[in-house]
């Protein structure tokens, strides 16, 4: 589900058509939130990792660029044996161990890689410099299972991004599958609902160094650049993804991984979204821009039969969102849409909120698209949600802290109508399990934050009494937002921001507000039907952006030096 309520018939009309092919996961219309998957596919059971230092220790070493976040995944060593691809001169009779004995198309090289679980060696796939044509591209790389030991990576040859893949790529039932150093496009104008990357039913999945653009050129773009759902353990590193109609980097029940080094831009609509019951994620350093409506969002709506237990309730859990920059959106610079223990904190955000505010704490939707059986399942198993294709249910906000930023509006640019939307509670449906009312605040925290936003008198956008914050709220109230955070009394001086350089001027009046110690979080409050595995509740943020140790005195903002 998405934030389109006319789409809601066009989708179940679709789904009813295409109903018969709904025997492992549900098959979508173009525009929903769940994905469709190839009719002879299946999706794996979905087991919570022991996480790679537990894998036993590679022999061979590869050659593949770390990238520079110190907390990079680490691919070991793992034993390789080599496919060449060569888009002009090769050619698919080839036996692909060599270069002057490339394979022409990637399909091919494909192939080559057995199906099921690799047990003597893993894949690399060289991709020479060159353009590749999307009937060169595999219309699904599914059922291969890599390991640690024995991964299957696909990587450009001849430099980051030398080779040009023209066509969408999508991917179901893999892992243990890197892809590094790519440059993937949609130049032939595909458009509705397809994506450029597209990962689904998946586990162990690295995605470096690679460049994702979905505009054609003209007129046309795919619904979403980088689109993953149902999938564990996903490491997004240094990439360039733009160029989608709707979002940049679409992530539905997904647990698991991080979102590092990354440029996010160019979209429709919002660039970034973690929802439908994503979890265990820190997002960091990425520079997140030129969005249609949001930058980043924690949470927003799924359709119910798309989650995975155990995750049935909020929409996000343990999201860290840190030292990141979020630039010229219309909408949020960032906000949470049905979230649990989500950190917000020392970002940087300028020009954002042009249509409305720069901050959003609100509620999350929850629908039933189109598969009522599945939805009940979910439902039964202690999920959040009804069963009753077209309706919405409000997904509430827990321990939602939102520290240490810097906003800054320049002069001739402001929100529209408030510094933050911080919606009222929400009156779910008897049945639907969700906690009556579904609230927005509760133990939300917004403290520290530098806000050069508007007028003096620029309304903080709770003043409504179906706001939340209202005056009796333990942590959050207007006596409390102004009392700890600095709103339209103190404007940034910072380097050069019409030039995106964002550190504070040495010495400036950003070292002198005041900031505040994050508060560790607690799963004591995390519903335990069914029960989710707790995340890590520490919150402390130790490095800047520029990989600096923090103070504990340190200014807001993604800067700390």
């Amino acid at each position: 589900m998405n934030h389109r309520p006319w789409l809601a018939p066009v989708v179940v009309i679709l789904i009813l058509i295409g109903c018969q092919f709904l025997s492992v996961v549900p098959t979508p219309a173009p525009g929903q939130t769940g994905t469709a998957l190839p009719q002879s596919t299946t999706v794996p059971t979905i087991i919570v990792p022991q996480g790679v230092g537990n894998a036993p220790a590679p022999t061979v070493p590869v050659d593949v660029d770390k990238s520079l976040t110190p907390a990079a995944y680490d691919i070991g060593k793992p034993t390789l044996q080599d496919v060449w691809v060569d888009p002009i001169n090769g050619n698919d009779r080839n036996s692909g161990a060599a270069r002057n004995q490339a394979l022409r198309t990637i399909t091919a090289a494909w192939n080559r890689v057995p199906q099921g679980t690799l047990k003597t060696t893993g894949y690399r796939i060289w991709l020479v410099a060159g353009d590749y044509a999307a009937d060169a591209i595999p219309e699904w790389m599914a059922g291969r299972h890599g390991t640690f030991q024995f991964p299957i990576i696909l990587q450009a040859a001849d430099g980051p991004r030398t080779a040009r893949l023209h066509g969408y790529l999508n991917s179901n039932d893999v892992r243990y599958l890197y892809l590094i150093h790519l440059d993937i496009v949609t130049d032939r104008g595909y458009g509705g609902g397809s994506n450029v990357l597209h990962i689904a039913g998946s586990d162990h999945i690295l995605i470096r160094g690679s460049k994702l653009d979905g505009f054609d050129g003209k007129d046309r773009q795919p619904q979403e650049t980088l689109k993953v759902n149902q999938t564990q353990n996903l490491y997004i590193e240094d990439n360039d993804l733009a160029g989608a109609s709707w979002f940049a980097l679409d992530l539905v029940a997904v647990q698991y991984g991080h979102i590092l080094n990354n440029r996010l831009h160019n979209s429709g609509d919002h660039c970034a979204v973690l929802k439908g019951g994503s979890a265990y994620f820190r997002v960091e350093r990425n520079e997140i821009y030129d969005c249609g409506v949001n930058g980043f969002m924690a949470g927003q709506g799924t359709g119910f039969e798309f989650m995975v237990a155990p995750w049935l309730h909020y929409e996000a859990y343990d999201i860290k969102f840190i030292n990141n920059v979020i630039r010229d959106t219309t909408g949020a610079g960032m906000g949470v849409n049905g979230g649990y223990n989500i950190l917000m904190a020392y970002n940087t955000l300028y020009r954002v909120g042009k249509q409305s505010h720069v901050i959003e704490v609100a509620l999350g939707i929850r629908g039933c698209d189109g598969d009522p059986a599945r939805c009940n399942t979910n439902r039964a198993a202690g999920g959040w949600g009804m069963t009753k294709v077209g309706g919405e249910e409000p997904i509430p906000n827990r321990n939602i802290y939102i520290y240490n930023n810097l906003v800054y509006n320049p002069a001739g640019y402001q929100s529209q109508w408030q510094h933050f939307a911080i919606r009222g509670a929400g009156t779910p449906s008897s049945g639907s399990n969700i906690p009556a009312p579904a609230r927005t605040d509760t133990n939300l925290h917004i403290r520290g934050n530098l806000i050069w936003n508007g007028p003096p008198s620029h309304p903080l956008g709770i003043e409504e009494s179906n706001a939340g914050c209202q005056p009796s709220h333990p942590t959050c109230s207007a006596a409390q937002l102004r009392a700890q955070n600095t709103i339209n009394t103190v404007q940034p001086a910072l380097a050069d921001a019409n030039r995106a350089n964002f550190h504070p001027t040495k010495g400036s009046n950003v070292f002198g507000v005041a900031t505040f110690a994050i508060p560790d979080f607690s799963w004591s409050d995390a519903p335990t039907k069914p029960t989710v595995p707790a995340g890590d509740p520490s919150n402390r943020v130790l490095m800047d952006r520029d990989g600096k140790t923090r103070t504990s005195s340190g200014p807001p903002g993604a800067f700390g030096q």
